[in-house]
């Protein structure tokens, strides 16, 4: 019996076949799906990290009234050798760091030294500048001691500094410094550093008290072009290291109002120590540190007639001048003061 014809089945595939080796090996791996490269941001030099965190400038005024020298237990040629120290100790903090002297003396004040001279292309290095300055300190002791002689309302023995004019001088230097634009790092921080030893002078109350409030309410806009960069309200903080025997009643209540430091160091030769460790601190550093802390302001004024510190005066109600006298008439504004009528209101009393 013939069999039907049946096509013959395929043959068995060989192990060396594509489609065996494509069932039984594993598939080739995916390749990854590559994202995008993440931009990196353009790493920020170290001037301008510098720049945004802890630049500060640092206006110091120096006392040189010479008939509080020639009494002084600490002699000058001293106290400028800490000083000298206490502002390469500033400048090595942060190079960008600027410091301003300013000399205070009996009828006049200057400034004496700028370490911006030193930095600036072209200048002179540090020790040259400080070689300077202390040229520059003696010309103007020297200059302010011949003016002072030729100014017969002069007392030798209770002559008081010109600290309402240092104080002008720190607060103009500051807003200029502010105000100058982007071609020089900003400062982001600012603060005024006063080396009193001698009284304080009744007479400047006025002044002093208008250069006080002028740093509680300090403030400044930078423009360049027509665009405003940056503004600040910030007060700049009034520091007072007392280098005498008296308190100062004006930087007391400077301290006080500007929210700075009012030291009296009890060792006058380690003066750099006591500047070093409180006064060389930034403000942010401050919030960490426990600072000497005043145990009371004076907050007597002076009068308007005599210039006299009192305890208790008579105040125009109009211009707030104060008087240590009853007055007819406010020798500020003008006001005609009826105190004879106020008087006999007072002993009659209230109608009924």
């Amino acid at each position: 019996m013939k069999k039907s014809w049946e096509p013959a089945s395929p043959p068995p595939p060989s192990l060396h076949s594509s489609s065996l080796r494509r069932r039984f090996t594993s598939p080739e791996p995916t390749p990854p799906i590559r994202e995008p490269p993440t931009p990196v941001p353009a790493m920020t030099s170290s001037l301008s990290k510098l720049y945004s965190d802890d630049v500060s400038l640092v206006v110091v005024v120096v006392d040189t009234n010479p008939f509080f020298w020639a009494a002084s237990a600490l002699p000058f040629a001293d106290f400028f050798s800490h000083l000298v120290h206490f502002v390469n100790s500033i400048l090595l903090l942060n190079h960008l760091n600027r410091v301003v002297v300013i000399a205070a003396g009996v009828s006049s004040c200057a400034y004496v030294f700028d370490s911006s001279d030193a930095s600036a292309p072209g200048g002179a290095g540090v020790a040259a500048t400080f070689d300077k300055t202390s040229c520059k300190m003696k010309e103007f002791i020297e200059q302010d001691a011949r003016a002072t002689k030729g100014n017969s309302s002069v007392d030798s023995g209770n002559a008081a500094s010109l600290l309402s004019g240092a104080l002008s001088l720190a607060l103009c230097y500051i807003q200029r410094i502010f105000r100058s634009g982007t071609r020089h790092p900003q400062p982001r921080v600012s603060n005024i550093l006063c080396l009193q030893g001698s009284q304080d002078g009744p007479e400047q109350y006025v002044a002093v008290m208008n250069s006080i409030f002028s740093a509680q309410r300090s403030s400044w806009v930078l423009v360049v072009g027509s665009e405003v960069m940056r503004r600040s309200n910030a007060p700049v903080p009034i520091d007072s290291c007392i280098v005498g025997t008296q308190d100062s009643a004006f930087l007391q209540q400077a301290s006080y109002i500007t929210g700075g430091v009012y030291l009296k160091p009890q060792e006058l030769n380690g003066l750099f120590q006591y500047l070093a460790t409180v006064f060389a601190t930034d403000l942010h550093s401050r919030t960490f540190l426990r600072l000497p802390k005043t145990l009371g302001v004076d907050f007597r004024a002076s009068c308007f007639c005599h210039k006299k510190t009192i305890d208790m005066g008579f105040v125009c109600s109009v211009c707030l001048s104060i008087f240590c006298k009853n007055q007819k008439k406010c020798s500020t504004c003008g006001t005609e003061l009826q105190n004879a009528k106020m008087r006999q209101a007072i002993q009659l009393g209230p109608e009924r």
